[in-house]
């Protein structure tokens, strides 16, 4: 197994370094033919959602397409994939941070019967969800 760090997920999307992309494109390749088991982690996720937001500037269309495409290489297993899947969907209709999004996506997976939090905008898309 072949752990995936942020920034080959960054390179791969953004082709802005052709050594690295290309590197990073031939392993998912190998990945996606069965040659090579990929993981990856939830904090590599957000890592990527970080950097596309804060550092690129990605407006939200871009920033959600940009996360549904690391979400559909199927070949890279990410813990708590459906979690993460569900937070973008979530994200891409509310006007919440992606953070909170997973969090109540998550509490609400585990059963959660309330959050406790000061976030007004957290409080309310429970209240609602």
């Amino acid at each position: 197994m072949i752990f995936v760090d942020t920034n080959y997920f960054l390179r791969f999307l953004l082709a802005d370094i052709k050594d690295q992309h290309r590197q990073a494109t031939l392993l998912f390749k190998k990945a996606a033919r069965g040659e090579v088991k990929l993981f990856s982690s939830v904090i590599v996720f957000f890592e990527i959602y970080w950097v596309f937001s804060s550092f690129y500037g990605k407006d939200k269309k871009s920033l959600i397409e940009s996360l549904r495409k690391v979400l559909s290489l199927s070949f890279v297993n990410f813990a708590e994939r459906q979690i993460l899947k569900d937070a973008v969907n979530l994200f891409a209709v509310k006007s919440v941070e992606f953070e909170d999004c997973f969090n109540l996506v998550y509490a609400r997976k585990s059963k959660a019967k309330k959050i406790a939090s000061f976030d007004k905008k957290l409080v309310r898309l429970a209240e609602e969800f």
